[in-house]
């Protein structure tokens, strides 16, 4: 009873490690706090009135506000622009995260099953390259295929015989493009996640699979692909999480505005929320919009681990 004693003692004493490990976890602590919980406070703006009262800042203004309950809510539900959208968001992501995670899985088993680890490290960050690319340059590629005037398609369509296409305002075209430049973009992240899993598969499992007559084919849908079940589920569990958040970059910069002919093809949440601020719709309405965005995420996040832990509860991340 006393050993027992002294080592509860011991285990509540603050030591050097933990002092260590504090510091060391400081600066993202202040990252966070910061950049994540302080600009919670904006989100009463979305149950206001945002009016500039002369001379003062933000949060006197948003204090003293009229509280407008959720009347702001209603212009986002009676918004002609909801469906589209709701529609574009949900709908592109569920594509993302299909395609994305049979690529990405697809493309790592691959590579593991290349003899020369030279050509798989040449490989792995070739394919992992375009995620470091900023949107920006990455919409300056694509314009260089798309432009009407000087465009590498259109140009050949010229030199064909046949007319330039306006790319910029063909909609049956962009949701292919938008789909195209996601994979291309960020499958090679992706990879490198099941690439690392994969590396951490305990060998011995292959050879007694060797000496058993296994072929390749039977070991990965034997041993690698049920090693990475935890893996691939928890991946799914915090992609399904950001099914209403789609990459402003991609959908913005690559579509030159999403605005115009193309809006119903490229239009999501974040692209109508930071084309609204630019217009003289009210703070609140767009707060509202983008609350609504978190609370959706939050909730998609929490049904979808509870789906997984009904299944397989020792896949859950909760």
């Amino acid at each position: 009873m006393k050993d027992e004693k002294k080592r509860r003692r011991k285990r509540g004493h603050w030591t050097k490690n933990d002092t260590e490990l504090s510091i060391l976890a400081l600066p993202t602590t202040v990252w966070y706090v910061l950049f994540c919980f302080l600009p919670m406070f904006g989100l009463i703006g979305a149950f206001k009135n945002y009016k500039l009262f002369q001379g003062k800042g933000f949060f006197y203004n948003l204090l003293h506000s009229e509280w407008a309950g959720f009347s702001n809510f209603e212009f986002m539900v009676k918004s002609r622009d909801l469906f589209i959208i709701l529609r574009n968001t949900i709908l592109y992501n569920l594509v993302f995260i299909v395609l994305g995670m049979f690529l990405s899985v697809s493309l790592a088993v691959m590579i593991s099953l290349i003899y020369s680890k030279r050509k798989a490290k040449v490989y792995q960050t070739l394919m992992f390259f375009p995620y470091f690319m900023s949107w920006v340059v990455a919409a300056y590629f694509v314009d260089a295929f798309l432009n009407v005037e000087n465009g590498m398609i259109n140009s050949m369509i010229r030199d064909g015989g046949g007319q330039a296409v306006q790319w910029y305002m063909t909609p049956g075209v962009w949701p292919f493009i938008l789909v195209f430049m996601y994979l291309w973009k960020n499958t090679g992240y992706s990879m490198v996640i099941y690439l690392s899993s994969i590396a951490g598969i305990d060998q011995t499992l292959y050879e007694a699979a060797v000496m058993d007559g296994a072929n390749k084919r039977q070991q990965v849908f034997n041993i690698t692909l049920p090693c990475l079940k935890n893996v691939i589920v928890m991946m799914f569990i915090l992609n399904v999480g950001k099914v209403f958040y789609s990459d402003f970059g991609l959908f913005y910069q690559t579509s030159q505005g999403a605005k115009g002919s193309i809006f119903n093809a490229t239009a999501t949440i974040d692209t109508w929320v930071f084309n609204a601020i630019q217009s003289s719709t009210p703070m609140g309405m767009t707060l509202a919009v983008t609350l609504f965005q978190s609370v959706a995420c939050c909730i998609t996040i929490l049904l979808a681990n509870a789906l997984v832990r009904k299944v397989d509860s020792d896949s859950a991340i909760i």
